[in-house]
Parts: C-alpha cells; sequence; structure tokens
C-alpha cells in the first residue's frame, strides 16, 4: 500500500515487545503490547512496530487489525510476518535493513577467525590450566561461498575479501559479482567456507540438506547467520558426526532457543550461540532511527523506506 497524502498525522500506534520497550516512543497515541494483548490492542491502529521479532502473535491477532495501514519489523528478516492473509492485504511491510550489515559481516569474520586459529580448544585448554601447542590455519588464500546476494552478504563478502579471502557471492538473480543461484552447486566443491546469511523464503528453505552436504568437502565449514530454516538440522548432525565436513557456527536455528537436548550443543567442532550475530552495543537506538524516520514519512504521506516486496519475502533494490 503506497502512503498518499493526506495520511493522519498523528497515527495510533501499537507496538509488540517482549517486556523490553523501544527506546524513546512514547505519547498518547501509542499502545504498547505483549503477545497475550495484541489481539486487544490492535482494534484502530494504523501501525504496528513489531518490535519482539520473534514472536508469531502478529499471525494470531491478524483478525483484531481493522484499520492497520502499515507493519514495520525490527529485524531484517521477515518470515515470520509472511502469512496468507497479510500478503493478500493491502498492508504496507517494511523491515530494519542496514542496522545490521556491519555487525553481523564482523561477527562472521570473527567466527572463521575463530575456527581457523581453533580458539574454542584454546579456551577450554585454559580452563584445564593445560599448555597445548599446536598449528592453526590461515584464512588468507581460502574461498568462502556466500549466499545472501543482498547487504548482510555484500557486507560480509567485503569483510572477508579485506582478510585475503575469495569469495564467491550467490543472490537469487546474477547480478555483477553475484552468482544467481543456480549456480551454488557448482560453487559448493570448492568452498573451504559456506556462509549462509539468506533470507528464509520458500526458495531456500531447507537448502542445506544431505545433497548439499555431500558436495562439501570434508575439510569445510558451514557458519549459518541467516534463518534456522535454510539448514535441514538433522541432515547437518548427521553431516557433522560422520566427519563429512569439519565443523560448523550456528548463530540461528529451527527452534529457538535451542533445545537443550539438542546435539548440536556437544558436537565437536560446532559453535553454537543465540541469535546474537547482528547485536552490538546501541542496536535498539539504530532500529529506533530507522522506525521514527519513516514515522515521519507516513505522517508526511511520503514513501516509506526498505518495503519488502511480500511475494519474495524481502526488499528489493534501493532503499525504498
Amino acid at each position: 500500500m503506497p502512503v498518499s497524502p493526506g495520511q493522519r498525522s498523528h497515527p495510533t500506534i501499537t507496538v509488540l515487545h517482549a517486556g523490553d520497550r523501544p527506546p524513546g516512543l512514547e505519547g498518547d497515541e501509542v499502545r504498547f503490547a505483549t503477545d497475550k494483548t495484541l489481539s486487544d490492542a490492535l482494534p484502530g491502529s494504523e501501525v504496528l512496530l513489531v518490535w519482539d521479532f520473534t514472536s508469531d502473535a502478529v499471525r494470531h491477532a491478524w483478525p483484531a487489525a481493522d484499520a492497520l495501514r502499515w507493519v514495520h519489523t525490527a529485524s531484517a528478516g521477515v518470515d515470520r510476518l509472511i502469512f496468507p492473509e497479510l500478503l493478500d492485504s493491502a498492508v504496507t511491510l517494511t523491515n530494519s535493513r542496514g542496522v545490521f550489515d556491519g555487525p553481523m559481516a564482523e561477527y562472521v569474520l570473527g567466527l572463521v577467525l575463530a575456527m581457523a586459529k581453533d580458539l574454542p580448544t584454546t579456551f577450554a585448554a585454559q580452563q584445564r590450566r593445560e599448555w597445548r601447542h599446536r598449528d592453526s590455519e590461515r584464512v588468507a588464500g581460502t574461498c568462502a561461498v556466500v549466499v545472501g546476494g543482498g547487504p548482510i552478504g555484500r557486507a560480509i563478502a567485503r569483510m572477508l575479501t579485506a582478510v585475503g579471502m575469495r569469495v564467491e557471492l550467490v543472490g537469487r538473480s546474477a547480478a555483477e559479482g553475484v552468482h544467481e543461484a543456480g549456480a551454488l552447486p557448482g560453487l559448493l566443491p570448492r568452498a573451504d567456507w559456506l556462509v549462509l546469511a539468506a533470507p528464509l523464503t520458500d526458495a531456500t528453505r531447507g537448502m542445506l540438506d544431505a545433497a548439499a552436504l555431500a558436495a562439501l568437502r570434508p575439510s569445510a565449514r558451514v557458519i549459518n547467520v541467516g534463518r534456522g530454516g535454510l539448514v535441514v538440522e538433522s541432515d547437518l548432525v548427521d553431516a557433522l558426526r560422520g566427519g563429512h565436513i569439519a565443523g560448523a557456527a550456528l548463530d540461528v536455528f529451527a527452534g529457538e532457543p535451542l533445545p537443550p537436548d539438542s546435539p548440536l550443543w556437544d558436537l565437536p567442532g560446532v559453535i553454537v550461540s543465540p541469535h546474537m550475530s547482528g547485536d552490538v552495543l546501541g542496536w535498539r537506538e539504530e532500529l529506533m532511527e530507522v522506525f521514527a524516520e519513516n514515522l515521519a514519512r507516513y505522517r508526511a504521506g511520503e514513501p516509506l523506506r526498505n518495503v519488502v516486496d511480500k511475494t519474495l519475502g524481502y526488499v528489493t533494490g534501493g532503499t525504498s
């Protein structure tokens, strides 16, 4: 839905949160709701800020959205908001594209270095006061296949290139410096590092399955900072247990929090982190700056930035 002139200058805004309310957002027109109270807060609201972007409450509360015109999520991924009722509506969906690119690229580089330099073993040996010398690996000259041709994937590619790695970037379609998705199977055998940073869509769901894992070298490692649904976790567990790949660093999972009984916690060569690759000091304030700029545009009847193509599941081109 394009925002049109004559938009109300003080729209009613509902904020879905989980206890940590966004900083700096207040006023008579703002309603705060949790999973349990969202249905009660939505009637009459024109704007919904999904601050708790891990929640599925919007899908369940959607029948109460009788005046909604714009949904903004405090995340880059929108997979939890891509449900039929929203897709079929005239409601505009925007995301927080741009906030997480640099932090996630740094995080991926940190994971690459941690695994190449075997830092988990070093930390464990230190806890045991054990002096354990060994050789580590160079990262310069190794090949990283980065899946995700958007701003996050491109930022990761730049970061890894800066330390001398060869990067093959894969996106939905071919562009300058980007392979189209169909080229991925041919790139997997040359990957020392497979980095997943793609959005979760029908086209990418379960993309790292047994067949893709079998195409990797035994020395290859997988890093997933995209969405857990990109990976068939049972196939990944089998590949790790069988020594078909050397390791994995996983920041996202099919079910979060990762259950205590998941085998991923204890498998050798695996680094588990709690969906934090883009979260750096000040990230909440940056998220609010993105929303505040778009809110000013909404109030002025101007086009919104970061409008998601709901049929594709991500922002296409530019910033608008």
